[in-house]
């Protein structure tokens, strides 16, 4: 039953994704997947004496990946979801709805389920659905579209906007939450966000340990 109840959900995916390309607006892919790109690791700003700087320095190489379109997307202003290197507004339209997955009758497991799933015989923008068994938007108070890395420091820190997350709780969050995670695995026709989930997790720590100073 489950398989089936999968396989109709996939199905239905698809056919409202084919509708979306018949009408031109599919920005569920990437327009091009370039090579990944890597992040320095955190011992390579050791020579750094200033303390602050040094810390600075760390998140500001954090923010590769803080600020990619692939996490951003999922950290939008808006109760829409992105998608696309481009950030274009999510198709099909969906909202947010309560605790950021979606709207009755157009929830984010309606189509996203628990793992990527490769698609064969769609058009060229559509290679893949993403998925996670954690599927969900952030929460609108840490909505990081449009913002500068900056702020977002300030947001990541704030217990009032991070769920209560002490500096150890982000440590543990940036490095080990599968779905953060998903950002290095994103399907197939997606580009990953910089580096390796071990590397961005040693630079959050290494800069909390250092001050967790933020860019001016």
């Amino acid at each position: 039953m489950r398989r089936n109840i999968a396989f109709i959900s996939i199905a239905l995916c698809l056919a409202v994704n084919a509708a979306v390309v018949a009408t031109n607006i599919s920005f569920a892919q990437d327009k091009s997947v370039p090579e990944k790109d890597s992040l320095k690791p955190a011992s390579a700003f050791q020579s750094i004496s200033d303390e602050k700087q040094r810390s600075v320095a760390l998140f500001e190489e954090a923010g590769k990946v803080i600020q990619h379109p692939r996490c951003v997307n999922c950290h939008p202003v808006g109760d829409r979801p992105l998608q696309d290197i481009a950030m274009h507004p999510h198709q099909p339209p969906v909202s947010r709805g309560e605790a950021g997955m979606g709207l009755p009758g157009m929830t984010c497991n309606t189509c996203h389920g628990a793992e990527n799933v490769k698609v064969v015989g769609q058009a060229e923008t559509i290679k893949s659905i993403p998925g996670n068994p954690n599927w969900h938007l952030a929460p609108i108070e840490m909505a990081w579209e449009g913002k500068t890395l900056s702020y977002i420091c300030k947001q990541i820190k704030d217990p009032q906007r991070n769920g209560g997350k002490s500096l150890d709780g982000i440590i543990e969050h940036m490095a080990h939450d599968d779905l953060v995670g998903w950002g290095w695995s994103p399907g197939e026709g997606r580009e990953p966000v910089p580096g390796t989930q071990k590397a961005f997790g040693e630079l959050i720590q290494a800069w909390i340990q250092s001050g967790a100073a933020c860019p001016s």
